[in-house]
């Protein structure tokens, strides 16, 4: 049975003896070792050698981002941080998730006096997938730096996009592979954005903040009763399911609410579905890093409607599993690497 070695790093005594004690209940982990804070744990990272580790955000001499930012750098590791859900906790996360993290887990959550198993379970469910994750600094180096990313792009004024609607949807990596792209999209793009990022509920705002403050193009949380504009990037809120709908007069908007009831809020395929025979050829689908396989049925609506379907290729993605969901069902034009889909997109003229 493969077994998978974890730093922890946390600058709180207590906090190490209880990740500790929850990662080595699944057989699967067992503790390599513990860092006080980002310093100490980029002394011993190439020396332990982990298969994850585990990033408390708030720590003294060097804090979670920057160590993570470090360790991405040095010698990238999938990292797991835990954090506070409100305030400075929140925006931390988002920045950590764009720098590369592979998930994040909330402390709250997690270490009380009676930890609920479904919660326990899924921790051990997604560090085992980001123990396992791909991790590479040049696939890092393509998405993390904000101000180094090109702001040119294929598109000329004049030019036709083949679509109206790019939906982009995701999962596990997907912030930072979003990072790749959004940012990238001039101001005179001519079609809409939706973007399906599975996250828990209050993450979704934030990011939608975050991207809005480093893109060219408006960038918001998707609220009922949105009108789809060309120019704009609609996020979906977690939590709720979007779709959307055409009004009497010709033009489409959004609905936000809670049904379907699914297991990812938002679905890609819930909103795939909905969107498909609203926009048929003028569709065009991408699916980026993430585990399962939502984003497949709505991509066979797509299909079936005439639109356009592009699925990340293997070799960029942190987690292949929608992506090959995708691909592995014959309903991908094509596979294309991270670095190399903010141009494919724009090609589609």
């Amino acid at each position: 049975m493969k077994k998978y070695g974890v730093l922890i790093v946390d600058d709180s005594a207590f906090m190490r003896r209880a990740i500790g004690h929850l990662i080595e209940q699944d057989p699967m982990f067992y503790v390599v070792g513990i860092a006080r804070n980002g310093l100490d744990a980029l002394e011993k990272l190439q020396r332990l050698a982990p298969d994850v580790i585990t990033m408390d955000v708030e720590m003294p001499e060097m804090d979670g981002i920057e160590a993570l930012e470090k360790v991405m750098q040095i010698c990238p590791t999938p990292v797991v941080m835990l954090s506070n859900q409100t305030g400075e906790g929140t925006q931390s996360t988002i920045r950590a998730l764009e720098l590369g993290a592979i998930d994040f887990f909330l402390k709250e959550d997690l270490i009380t006096d009676t930890p609920d198993a479904h919660v326990v379970a899924d921790f051990h469910a997604r560090m085992k997938i980001a123990a396992s994750a791909h991790i590479t600094s040049s696939i890092w180096d393509a998405g993390h730096d904000v101000e180094g990313v090109s702001r040119s792009s294929d598109y000329k004024a004049g030019d036709c996009p083949a679509y109206d609607l790019l939906v982009i949807g995701c999962s596990t990596g997907g912030p930072s592979a979003l990072q790749t792209l959004l940012p990238r999209f001039p101001q005179d793009y001519p079609a809409c954005i939706v973007v399906v990022q599975h996250m828990p509920p209050g993450f979704t705002g934030p990011l939608a903040d975050r991207f809005n403050s480093i893109c060219q193009l408006r960038v918001k949380e998707a609220e009922n009763g949105d009108e789809l504009l060309p120019g704009t990037i609609y996020i979906a809120p977690s939590g709720f399911q979007t779709t959307a709908r055409r009004r009497t007069d010709g033009k489409v908007e959004l609905l936000v609410s809670g049904e379907p009831e699914m297991l990812y809020k938002p679905s890609v395929d819930v909103t795939l579905k909905s969107m498909a025979p609203l926009y048929r050829e003028k569709l065009l689908s991408v699916i980026l890093t993430g585990m399962g396989n939502d984003g497949m049925e709505g991509c066979r609506l797509v299909k079936e409607h005439g639109g356009t379907v592009l699925a990340e290729a293997e070799e960029s993605c942190v987690v292949y599993g929608m992506p090959k969901a995708v691909f592995n069902a014959g309903l991908a034009d094509a596979q294309v690497l991270l670095p190399r889909m903010f141009s494919r997109i724009m090609a589609l003229t």
